[in-house]
């Protein structure tokens, strides 16, 4: 799960308070091993203390880590592949390298794991580059949250 899946989901539409089932689902999950989180996606999620705080508990013994050498030879293709793109924006690549998304797809990629994103795929963006835009370069599957959520069969009831 990218970083903006889970910043999104706490600041709106699946915060702890009106929907914790969610955040039930993603444990669950998260314990399973159907969802992962990388490592270096706990690292970039600082703000909510709220969230930072629940990543680390739900993430405690299944952090996925990209220290792996399959991941680390995907990361440095990536990252090759991402800086030869004269589309992008020195900016947008400058950023790409310090984030955590090169990283996801080099995870997805050398687990055959599905990427999810809020992201979306733009072949013609040039001041940012897309996750979506890397995993169809790479050949990742990539899916949003409701994806997500479709694939994992969650059901969220409300109670009186």
């Amino acid at each position: 799960m990218d970083a903006n899946v889970l910043i999104a989901a706490y600041r709106n539409y699946y915060a702890p308070h009106l929907c914790p089932g969610f955040w039930e689902c993603l444990e669950h999950h998260l314990g399973n091993g159907r969802l992962l989180v990388i490592d270096k996606v706990q690292d970039e999620i600082t703000y909510p203390p709220g969230l930072k705080r629940w990543v680390r508990q739900a993430t405690d013994g299944v952090l996925a880590t990209t220290a792996a050498r399959p991941v680390v030879q995907w990361y440095a293709q990536i990252i090759r592949w991402v800086a030869g793109q004269p589309q992008y924006a020195k900016a947008a690549v400058d950023e790409f390298g310090r984030v955590a998304d090169g990283w996801l797809v080099a995870y997805a990629k050398a687990n055959s794991a599905v990427l999810v994103t809020h992201e979306v795929f733009d072949p013609n963006i040039k001041k940012k580059v897309p996750l979506p835009n890397v995993c169809d370069e790479f050949g990742v599957n990539n899916v949003d949250t409701f994806g997500m959520l479709h694939e994992l069969e969650a059901r969220f009831d409300w109670r009186r």
